[in-house]
């Protein structure tokens, strides 16, 4: 008879414990040695970190809703009062969103099946999920009516490229109803007026511009709100007191502006004088006292208070150095939020807006380690071949615990409109707390944060390779520091980050052990060809045409797969089935390219998974195959 394993530890006849990490059953290891289990429990406590994003208010109990994970997936908790219990409400096995209405009846939820971006909406109730749109499409950026009777969203489901406008009553399924036709792939809903006549809606063409309409709720038509003219962009438009609409723009200048639409369709900036950074985020208060304001300052959130009529300054709240998302102000006027830095994952929090006092609604476990004594980033600013300033952060071990020289890893983001900045590392903090690595985070140009023109100088594919050339002009930088050991730099980098990553081990591998590229571009071609329709154009504009024969000759010229023969270094390659955006064949021809050159390639494909990892258990089993490629490279 086989004792359960207490009963035979007790008795001494313990069965033998694994050696080594068995992979998740969704997940294929290709050429990944064995994963020491011994590795694994040395690294537990940086696995188990959780956070908490704010979702929005719960009007009925004056409570939030916030997305956090206990098990798998992050689901949707109701959190009663700051440092209150979070109480579960959906329990689905894949990562949810939730928008809860303005009246606080209804609970909507935004859910996808496997990565794959096909999101769905629902309703959610006594832990029940019941489906409004068709199951099938891509369902995005559900809108509240302010009565809480309507939804405004996005869906490509007429032919699965043009973003059309629909309209639900989440009370009734079957009122589902197309609102407009449009073209495009960029369609979203914005705000609805007060009486809920109209909505405001915005098209975005590229990163760099978009154009604002009003549509009307009864007919479907749209009214454009602005001149046409120069690439502009403009989001995050809202209606205000009396009707007057809100929006941020960089219309007239190099950064995001908070400001009005006047009678001419002209843009008219609240705050009058220089500006050097974004408005990122803004809301308006539902009596019109005020409007909360982030202001992007150098990667840092800061939040202030201002007139609505004047933009004067009411206040700015005092809050821990790192960044703000999801903000939106309850009818009773507390300002909610979520809030990360160096020393905290993602929590909740509210700000009185009378007394500027800030409120710590949830308090993430960090694997029962100390995240106060995680490290802040310094910034990097060095000129790049062309004299044009790019910088990043720099995360250093504790000069205290780590003497000397240490290793260097190069942690390129995406987008290629991204910008790093200074939040939670969450498992990284491994890397730079316990193995004595320093990270590295680059924000070349393309970059969001630094201007419009900054965004803009990498755009086509004759630009392209300036990205890379910045890289090497950071890296110069990095390698002459005292406390950088130049024989031991590596470097990472995902979706557009993963054409960085191969085009930096090709530029400039000898200076490299290794490199892992997750989701990665091989060739921009393929890409354009093979991405879902839906996001084609959008891509088109950033990269190049490929439909065209000038463009198309370049992008084949700049694309990774064609300098496979110049890749030298060890990769790891991560992959996830249903990536919609960079489809898993951008890794398997590479992949494929490079073992057939005789590099060795590891490859890790996660069936369950899109564009990056979600479900923890394949997230653990990543970043220990991560630590494992580092050891064998960068560490030996």
């Amino acid at each position: 008879m086989r004792l359960p394993l207490i009963a035979a530890l007790l008795l001494g006849t313990a069965p033998a414990l694994a050696q080594s990490v068995t992979p998740p059953a969704a997940i294929t290891a290709e050429n990944v040695p064995a994963i020491p289990a011994s590795l694994a429990a040395r690294v537990r406590p940086y696995l188990e970190y959780r956070s908490a994003s704010f979702q929005g208010w719960d009007v009925a109990t004056r409570g939030m809703i916030v997305a956090t994970r206990f098990a798998d997936a992050p689901q949707l908790h109701r959190v009663a009062s700051p440092g209150a219990a979070r109480q579960q409400l959906s329990f689905e096995a894949e990562p949810v969103g939730g928008r809860p209405s303005p009246d606080g009846k209804t609970l909507l939820v935004v859910k996808d099946v496997g990565g794959g971006e096909f999101y769905q909406l629902y309703t959610l109730s006594e832990g029940r999920l019941t489906l409004l749109t068709d199951g099938k499409s891509r369902n995005t950026g559900p809108v509240w009516s302010h009565d809480g009777k309507l939804v405004g969203y996005a869906s490509n489901r007429r032919n699965g490229t043009d973003s059309d406008l629909y309209l639900v009553n989440p009370a009734d399924p079957k009122s589902n109803r197309l609102l407009t036709e449009v073209q495009g792939g960029g369609w979203a809903f914005r705000d609805f007026s007060d009486d809920g006549r109209k909505a405001l809606v915005e098209q975005r063409t590229s990163i760099e511009s978009s154009v604002l309409y009003e549509v009307d709720i009864a007919t479907g038509i749209l009214t454009r709100l602005n001149r046409p003219g120069p690439n502009v962009s403009r989001t995050n438009a809202q209606y205000g007191p009396g009707g007057r609409i809100y929006l941020s723009s960089d219309s007239g200048g190099d950064f995001q502006r908070l400001g009005t639409i006047d009678d001419k369709m002209a843009f008219q900036p609240l705050v009058v004088g220089p500006v050097q950074w974004d408005v990122e985020d803004f809301a308006i208060a539902a009596d019109g006292s005020f409007l909360a304001v982030v202001v992007n300052e150098n990667g840092l959130s800061k939040l202030r208070l201002r007139n609505p009529t004047t933009g004067a300054l009411l206040g700015e709240v005092k809050l821990p150095a790192g960044v703000i998302t999801g903000l939106q102000i309850a009818p009773w006027g507390e300002i909610g939020f979520s809030l990360a830095s160096a020393t905290s994952p993602a929590d909740a929090w509210s700000v009185d807006p009378k007394t500027l006092t800030a409120k710590r609604w949830t308090f993430s476990e960090t694997g029962g380690l100390d995240a106060a004594k995680n490290r802040e980033p310094e910034l990097v600013t060095v000129k790049s071949f062309d004299g044009l300033d790019v910088s990043g952060l720099l995360y250093s071990p504790d000069p205290a615990k780590f003497a000397g020289k240490r290793p260097l890893i190069l942690d390129i983001h995406g987008g290629p409109e991204g910008q790093t900045r200074p939040g939670f590392l969450g498992r990284t903090n491994y890397l730079v707390n316990e193995l004595g690595i320093a990270v590295f985070y680059p924000n070349v140009r393309g970059s969001t944060g630094y201007g419009k023109r900054f965004v803009g100088l990498d755009n086509g594919p004759w630009k392209r390779e300036d990205t890379v050339k910045d890289i090497g002009a950071l890296l110069d930088a990095l390698l002459a520091r005292p406390d950088v050991d130049g024989a031991r730099v590596a470097e990472t980098g995902g979706s557009y980050g993963g054409y960085m990553c191969y085009a930096t081990a090709i530029a400039y591998g000898a200076k490299l052990k290794g490199a892992i590229c997750a989701r990665p571009i091989s060739n921009f071609v393929t890409l354009l060809e093979n991405t879902e329709s839906y996001r084609r154009d959008l891509r088109r504009v950033e990269y190049g045409d490929e439909r065209q024969v000038g463009q198309r000759a370049k992008l084949m010229e700049i694309s990774p797969l064609t300098h496979v023969a110049e890749l030298k270094i060890p990769l790891l390659v991560v992959t996830g089935s249903n990536d919609p955006r960079v489809k898993p064949s951008e890794s398997y021809q590479m992949v494929e390219a490079v073992r057939k050159n005789g590099i060795p390639a590891w490859h890790l494909i996660a069936a369950n998974e899109g564009h990056g990892y979600q479900k923890k258990e394949n997230q653990d089993f990543e970043f220990l195959t991560r630590l494992m490629f580092w050891q064998t490279t960068l560490l030996k």
